[in-house]
């Protein structure tokens, strides 16, 4: 993989649920790959300060929001932010999420509404912004959103986070039609499983983990099995798969779901 993969040094990139996981992951890969600056938007203040400092950007070069996703009015000042700091945007990542877990006939209304707010609605008000913005650019852009192989594989006990991550699945391909007049690329990847800090607020993934005696064997259990290949992946290397969607090289492939699974869904 060469070096940078961008045209231009001065692209911007927002990366959502940028505090830990896939999307610090991806942070540090598209700094990896000569991206001019990164917005991260977490809710989880403390997680971002702890970013800024892995990522060692200088200043000018990165901005964090801490906010809820599904906050409109967030959302309102997060993009006048965008504009007085960069006066641009070229790429998104759709990457913040939650994960919840139970059967239907006992899940609460009100988990169900945290999951599809996260999830869906943080989703829907991250598009609607980022469209804007990279269509006022002028020049195009890409979008990478993260949902996930639940969206294809039904699964006891995963209805709201399946439920939400094929409805982020779907909402990106309209994003695809939409943006299309406005040369703004929007792809899909759905991993499987990834060794991420999502799972701690899974209550079969904690009880696993107090079985198997730490995370990195529950995640092995998990992995052996659900998943063909055996192995889940590491946000790394969901990280490099959006840094390649979110590239030049990718500059006809739009509407597609790219499914990083390790062939669960199969």
């Amino acid at each position: 993989m060469p070096a940078t993969l961008f045209e231009h040094s001065d692209r911007v990139a927002l990366i959502t649920g940028g505090a830990s996981g896939i999307g610090l992951a991806t942070a540090q890969r598209l700094i990896e790959a000569g991206i001019g600056g990164l917005i991260l938007v977490d809710q989880d203040e403390v997680g971002l300060r702890l970013a800024a400092q892995i990522l060692s950007l200088s200043p000018e070069l990165l901005l964090c929001r801490a906010h809820d996703v599904a906050d409109e009015a967030a959302w309102e000042l997060t993009r006048q932010a965008i504009q007085e700091d960069f006066g641009r945007l070229d790429y998104a990542v759709v990457n913040a999420g939650i994960a919840d877990g139970g059967a239907i006939v006992d899940y609460p209304l009100a988990a169900w509404r945290r999951v599809m707010s996260a999830n869906l609605d943080g989703a829907f008000l991250t598009l609607q912004n980022s469209l804007q913005l990279i269509a006022d650019a002028g020049r195009g852009g890409a979008i990478v959103v993260v949902a996930s192989a639940a969206a294809l594989k039904a699964e006891s006990g995963t209805a709201a986070y399946a439920a939400s991550k094929a409805g982020v699945a779907q909402l990106a391909r309209v994003a695809a039609r939409e943006g299309a007049a406005n040369g703004i690329r929007v792809n899909t990847v759905l991993p499987g499983g990834v060794k991420t800090p999502i799972w701690r607020a899974v209550p079969f993934f904690r009880e696993l983990v107090e079985q198997e005696g730490s995370e990195e064997a529950a995640f092995e259990a998990m992995a052996a099995l659900a998943t063909p290949l055996g192995r889940y992946a590491t946000a790394e290397e969901v990280a490099r798969q959006i840094a390649l969607l979110l590239a030049d090289d990718a500059a006809t492939m739009t509407g597609a779901a790219v499914a990083l699974d390790g062939g669960y869904s199969l």
